[in-house]
């Protein structure tokens, strides 16, 4: 076997139940990502009349979940490049759920701040193969689309999760702790092992094609059982195996460039939407809404999360990721700003329900987008760095947070959120390369995209 020719065999295929099962088993991943991912979050409050817990302390709880995310980011593009995005998917799915589980049993804030430390190291990490895997195994006219969908089942998670938080959490003084129970759940993603299959592109970029095209075939014949005959795939294009790629990899000029816009997209991304979604409930509480209603409104306001990856599913593939994320960006930018001008509840749910919808759809493009910067090469690597940094900056976002909502108010903050996200959209705008082919591309040049 000379040559896989991966990339051209799965581009041609035709939307099957392969795909849909491995969008459903990534969505269900996605899903208990989001389900957790603000579980400090929902639980805070509560926490401060319960433990004492102080703003600060919540502060320094969140800043340091995004160290351990950013860890995670790291020790996942590892494990993805060595031992393939399928097992990568498995093992960081399983260990967020387990210390998810784990913080059930916490007994102070220093303990539950371990756990969600460690919690949050697998949520990135997660994130980070998910996005690998969705961009490696669905055709490039489909990707950006399906990446979008597995979001829109995904983001369920949030919803669900702030409401079943705003129904448990005032029960009595332990039944917070079910909110962590429900966010262990994830780990069920080990039921849907034997029908997942490895990446056949991180198989050739090994050198190893007979696997690679093992897989090839198996998929090939269920997708023509199921639609017939196939078009044949363009010719491959003669690539050398891809060798293990280190650090300083990323400082050569072909890396370097994507990975720094793609630093500045998730630094935004993450200080932007963790500065409103991680402290929403908290400050609401803070200026004198209940626990209760906090939760209850901030829970009513992600509903529009999966509006958002909807609509993100219906222009990632029509129109230029460039262009969408930049005005995604803007519109976030300015909802988020009357949300911090308003304490009318009506106008407190609608602008956070837009903030919800068009971050979500935020979120769900960078997905798409930022794998198809980098070659196979330098894919896994890239991706997690860049995304990683962005997760690491918000180490100091929530104490940003705190300082300026103790030392100028509750407006500051979404004053600081606004032009966090305007930094995205503008940087995107001036240096954001195009991805979407030129019509008028040839077959080679398309086999040869990442």
């Amino acid at each position: 076997m000379q040559h896989a020719n991966a990339l051209n065999r799965l581009n041609r295929l035709p939307i099957g139940r392969f795909h849909k099962m491995t969008l459903f088993a990534v969505a269900f991943a996605y899903f208990f990502e989001f389900a957790d991912i603000n579980s400090f979050a929902t639980t805070a409050p509560k926490l401060i009349k319960l433990w004492g817990v102080t703003v600060d302390q919540v502060a320094y709880v969140t800043s340091l979940s995004f160290v351990g995310m950013f860890f995670g980011s790291i020790v996942a593009s590892t494990i993805a490049d060595r031992w393939g995005r399928k097992n990568a998917l498995l093992l960081t799915t399983v260990w967020f759920g387990v210390f998810s589980f784990a913080a059930v049993f916490s007994w102070d804030i220093v303990s539950l701040g371990a756990f969600r430390v460690l919690t949050s190291a697998g949520l990135s990490a997660m994130t980070v193969v998910a996005v690998i895997y969705v961009n490696e195994l669905y055709p490039a006219a489909n990707r950006g689309k399906y990446q979008a969908y597995a979001i829109v089942i995904g983001i369920c998670g949030t919803p669900v999760t702030n409401l079943i938080a705003s129904a448990v959490v005032p029960i009595n003084d332990w039944s917070w702790r079910l909110v962590y129970l429900w966010g262990a759940l994830g780990v069920l993603l080990v039921l849907f092992t034997r029908h997942l299959k490895e990446s056949p592109r991180w198989y050739e970029s090994r050198g190893d094609h007979a696997k690679a095209d093992a897989v090839l075939r198996e998929i090939e014949a269920q997708v023509a059982a199921e639609k017939g005959p196939l078009p044949e795939p363009a010719p491959p294009v003669e690539e050398a195996p891809v060798a293990k790629a280190p650090l300083r990899l990323l400082l050569r000029k072909k890396y370097l460039m994507p990975t720094l816009l793609l630093t500045v997209l998730w630094v935004t991304q993450t200080i932007g939407f963790f500065g409103y979604s991680s402290w929403a409930p908290t400050l609401l509480a803070k200026e004198g809404f209940s626990v209760e209603k906090s939760v209850f409104y901030v829970a009513l306001t992600t509903v529009g999360a999966p509006l958002g990856s909807y609509l993100a599913a219906l222009v990632t593939d029509r129109f230029e990721r460039k262009w969408c994320l930049v005005v995604f960006g803007t519109v976030i930018a300015l909802c988020g700003l009357c949300y911090g001008l308003t304490f009318n509840p009506l106008l407190i749910v609608v602008f956070g329900f837009l903030v919800n919808l068009f971050e979500r759809g935020y979120t769900a493009l960078g997905y798409a987008y930022s794998p198809e910067l980098f070659d196979t090469r330098g894919r896994s690597l890239g991706m997690g760095v860049s995304y990683g940094l962005g997760r690491l900056s918000n180490a100091a976002g929530p104490l940003i947070v705190s300082s300026l909502y103790t030392g100028s108010g509750y407006q500051a903050v979404f004053l600081f959120i606004a032009g966090t996200w305007m930094v995205g959209a503008v940087v995107l705008a001036i240096f954001g390369p195009r991805t979407r082919p030129a019509k008028a591309k040839s077959r080679k040049a398309e086999s040869a995209e990442v």
